[in-house]
C-alpha cells in the first residue's frame, strides 16, 4: 500500500477532513516513534528520524492508500525543551486526542522496554481510557535485551499498565520484531489490513 506524508500541522482546522480512520502513535521523545512508523509502513525515511530528542514538533498524518492515517504525535518528556514549548505541545496533542476527533480509532503508546512506563505514561494511559480510546503498548528497543528478559518484561509491564497480553508487544524497528502485532491492532481498530512491500499482510509476519 502506498504511504505518504499527507498533512504536517499543529492546528486542528488543518487536520484531515476526509473521514478516513486514524491511529495515533505516541511516546516520549527519542523512544523510536519515527523508526517504528517507517517499519510499519514499509517506507524507509518516510518519517524523519533523529538522535536529537524532540525532533517531531508538529502532528504528522501519514496516509496509507485511501484507507487509513497513521498519525505521528510530538514526543513528550524532553526537559531541554522550554516550558512554553512543552505547554504548546501539550495543548496541540490534547486538541487532537480528545474524543471530539471522530476518525481516531486507537492509539499506540511506545515505551522503552528497559525503562518501563513512568508517571507520565501512566497518566496518559488513564487519560486515553477516560476518552474511551483503545490503546496498545509497544515496548521498543527489545533487541537490547535477551529473549528471556524480553518475555519477563512483557508480563511484568503488561500487569503494571493493566492491559491484556494481546495489547502489549515487544518491538524493534531494527529487527522488525513486533511490527506484525501493531499491524494487527490497526486492523482490529480500523478494519484496514496493512501489507508489506511483498504484498503479504503484516499481521501475519
Amino acid at each position: 500500500m502506498k504511504a505518504e506524508l499527507s498533512h504536517d500541522t499543529e492546528f486542528p482546522e488543518e487536520f484531515p477532513r476526509d473521514g478516513l480512520p486514524e491511529v495515533a502513535v505516541m511516546g516520549r521523545s527519542n523512544v523510536g516513534k519515527s523508526s517504528l512508523i517507517n517499519a510499519l509502513l514499509g517506507r524507509r525515511g518516510l518519517a524523519r528520524t533523529s538522535g536529537q530528542p524532540g525532533k517531531t514538533r508538529r502532528i504528522h498524518f501519514y496516509r496509507v492508500g485511501d484507507a487509513v492515517y497513521v498519525v505521528d504525535l510530538p514526543g513528550f518528556g524532553y526537559a531541554a525543551v522550554g516550558r512554553q514549548e512543552r505547554r504548546r505541545w501539550k495543548s496541540m496533542v490534547e486538541a487532537y486526542l480528545r474524543g471530539t476527533r471522530g476518525p481516531l480509532r486507537g492509539a499506540v503508546l511506545l515505551v522503552d522496554i528497559r525503562r518501563g512506563p513512568e508517571e507520565e505514561e501512566q497518566q496518559l494511559l488513564d487519560w486515553l481510557r477516560s476518552e474511551q480510546i483503545p490503546v496498545g503498548l509497544a515496548l521498543t528497543k527489545s533487541d537490547k535485551l535477551s529473549r528471556s528478559r524480553v518475555l519477563s518484561r512483557l508480563e511484568e509491564l503488561g500487569k503494571a499498565v493493566d492491559l491484556p497480553s494481546e495489547r502489549v508487544a515487544a518491538v524493534s524497528a531494527r529487527t522488525k520484531r513486533g511490527v506484525g502485532a501493531i499491524a494487527g491492532w490497526v486492523g482490529d481498530w480500523t478494519g484496514v489490513e496493512l501489507r508489506g512491500p511483498d504484498g503479504r499482510p503484516l499481521a501475519d509476519a
